[in-house]
This record gives structure tokens, sequence and C-alpha cells, in this order.
């Protein structure tokens, strides 16, 4: 009999998430949240059907903890049929974007949207043929710049 992996086990471990479903997707939302990336970080390759941020990503699966962390994580989306945005500027090299949460509309089955909520009223949406998306670290943690963690004022 196996035993399920508990949260603890992948503390020190970097994470390579994948979700082909909503509720997945829910998972790898949290863990994106309070995630930071230049505007210029985005990118749509549409012969390969792939969208992919490239995130400074809080690393929320430390808990509580003792030296607020970020690490380097490629958040990647597979079958993209098309990419709109709303309150974004791509022309701003200096325009620094913060991720809210990232959600799963469903159409016709397997086809939805993917959300992807910004800070200040930015979203991303990406019409795709069937959810597919990974989440994988890709630097070692570092300690964030702020040295502070992210507050929502709950």
């Amino acid at each position: 009999m196996s035993e399920d992996a508990r949260f603890e086990d992948g503390r020190e471990a970097p994470l390579n998430l994948g979700a082909f479903e909503a509720d997945d997707l829910g998972v790898i939302s949290a863990l994106v949240q309070d995630a930071v990336f230049p505007a210029t970080e985005m990118r749509f390759a549409k012969s390969d059907r792939r969208f992919a941020l490239l995130l400074n990503r809080f690393r929320w699966e430390n808990g509580a903890q003792l030296e607020a962390e970020r690490v380097q994580s490629v958040l990647s989306f597979e079958t993209v049929q098309s990419v709109a945005s709303q309150g974004v500027s791509r022309a701003d090299k200096d325009t620094v974007l913060s991720v809210l949460a990232v959600e799963f509309v469903p159409g016709d089955a397997p086809s939805g949207q993917v959300l992807i909520t910004l800070a200040g009223d930015g979203a991303i949406r990406l019409q795709v043929e069937a959810l597919e998306v990974v989440l994988r670290d890709v630097t070692r943690p570092y300690r964030a710049p702020s040295g502070k963690v992210p507050d929502h004022g709950a």
C-alpha cells in the first residue's frame, strides 16, 4: 500500500505540476497567486499553440516561513487557439504584472477559456482546445527583494 505525498514533502524540491482538470488548476492558481512578471515575459507561440509566462513566484508551499522566498517558474498552457488581454500593455517594458488567480471556464467539452486575473483590473484570456497546464520551477529559490510575505488584508 502506498502513501499519498504530503505537502511538506515538496518543500525543497522544485515544483513540476500539471493540470488537466479545473480542480487541478485550482492548486496551480494558489501556487502562482502573487507571482509577478514583466509584461515582456509572456509569449504566444501560435504555431505550437503554446502560451507561457516566466513568473517570479512567491513560494507559498513553504507555509509559515522565516524568510520570504521567490523562485522563477514557467507557467505554460498548451492547445491555445487564441489570446486576448485587457489592461495589459506590452509596450511599456517597465510594467510589472501580478497574478491574482488562474481559472478555467468550460465551453463545449473539452474546450474552454483560461482566465488569468491580474492585479489592477488586468486579465489575460486564453481560448483552449482542452485544459493542459504546466507549472515548473526553473531556478533555485531566492530571498524576495521586498523581504515580505504578500498580504491581502484579510
